[in-house]
């Protein structure tokens, strides 16, 4: 049985409390659930979802949203155990990001270089798909 909105929402609130407090600092637009789903604008197809985002806006500050459509979209009937291990990694991904940004850290062998990386080698999965 999917995970409805509302179950994600508790899950993705109970996996950001298990964080310590200092990866909180600075965030001050706080973590958020959207129903969207959002996928990346970059995709060969409509198979590259964006699970979550870390942003700074000069209005909203420092936040971090987790799409549930991209989750659905993803993960479809999976029950709540494959839910939460998926939202955990990506709570950890984007909180990951937001300690880099307040490091300064922009360089070789950051987040941004590993998610280059990951889009990378999907093109090259896709290239090798429709060689074949």
């Amino acid at each position: 049985m999917m995970v409805t909105y509302e179950d994600f929402v508790r899950i993705l609130n109970e996996e950001v409390a298990l964080l310590p407090a200092y990866v909180h600092e600075e965030l001050n637009g706080g973590v958020l659930a959207d129903p969207s789903s959002y996928l990346h604008p970059g995709r060969v197809a409509d198979d590259l979802y964006i699970l979550g985002t870390y942003s700074v806006d000069p209005v909203f500050g420092k936040q971090i949203v987790l799409y549930y459509g991209s989750f659905t979209a993803s993960l479809g009937e999976a029950g709540e155990t494959v839910y939460r291990e998926q939202i955990r990694e990506t709570v950890r991904h984007e909180f990951l990001h937001h300690l880099e940004t307040r490091a300064g850290a922009r360089k070789k062998g950051t987040l941004i270089e590993e998610d280059a990386r990951r889009l990378a080698a999907y093109y090259r999965n896709h290239a090798a798909d429709h060689t074949q």
